[in-house]
């Protein structure tokens, strides 16, 4: 299937590593030209150097943290200076989750939660306010912001209240930019393979005296399908939502967890 990509410019944010990186990746192997957007340098222009060399694609690094506005505006500046147009906000920047247990209601300062929220909440209405005027200007855009299925599940104080909020925060701009030829998705994937994911489990095999292959069956049982959701598996259905092919879908919220066993959401 041709999704229509060829040509256009992403902004992916968080995109040197886990989700971020596949996505862009997937972007890439459509046609799409990437700018890169994470903290790191050398993490970043190591992933812009991977994906560039599989795809053929230009693959641009920018140093930014979402966290800052300032930042936010210098990258959106540079990278409109360097590219010329901005078709695709991909927001997958945040504070990690899933690599140990959340804190309970004592353990959650004040500061961990603004930490938190600022980044993933904050940071992505940051970049969606930074890149509308260039996706109205020309009359087409997608945004695509990545959160997570602790929106529907109890267990993580702050990982549920970010997550909501990011669904929050996607119908509302859904429903301002959608006359603009702008569409905006929430995508939620649940417990999902990234890079992180061995150091995880090989901590948790030591810390309940099993291999590492029970925690990996354990993992894989919590979804219908029986099986980790990987980060690659993620990035085509980020593509699809940022294709023109998307139209009808608009202000919604996705899940790509594999399947929740015994729970329907309508």
């Amino acid at each position: 299937m041709d999704l229509q990509l060829a040509g256009k410019v992403a902004v992916v944010t968080g995109g040197s590593r886990g989700i971020g990186k596949s996505a862009a990746a997937a972007l890439a192997r459509e046609g799409v030209d990437i700018a890169v957007v994470s903290r790191d340098p050398e993490i970043g222009a190591r992933a812009c150097g991977e994906i560039a060399g599989a795809t053929g694609r230009e693959v641009r690094f920018f140093a930014a943290d979402t966290g800052s506005d300032a930042e936010v505006q210098a990258a959106v500046a540079a990278i409109m200076d360097a590219f010329g147009r901005i078709d695709i906000l991909v927001n997958c920047a945040a504070q990690p989750a899933g690599q140990s247990r959340p804190p309970a209601l004592a353990e959650v300062t004040d500061q961990y939660f603004w930490d938190d929220v600022n980044v993933k909440v904050v940071g992505y209405l940051r970049m969606a306010r930074a890149v509308a005027p260039h996706m109205k200007a020309q009359g087409w855009g997608r945004i695509i912001n990545v959160s997570g299925l602790a929106a529907r599940r109890t267990g993580s104080i702050v990982g549920s209240i970010r997550n909501v909020a990011v669904a929050a925060l996607t119908k509302n701009l859904a429903d301002e930019l959608g006359r603009n030829g702008i569409n905006v998705t929430c995508l939620h994937p649940g417990l999902t393979r990234t890079e992180k994911t061995p150091g995880v489990q090989r901590r948790l095999a030591e810390a309940q005296g099993v291999a590492v292959e029970e925690i990996e069956r354990r993992m894989a049982s919590g979804n219908t399908i029986g099986r980790l959701i990987e980060a690659d598996d993620l990035g085509p259905v980020v593509a699809f939502l940022a294709s023109p092919l998307s139209l009808a879908i608009t202000g919604e919220s996705i899940a790509a967890g594999g399947g929740e066993p015994g729970v329907i959401h309508y």
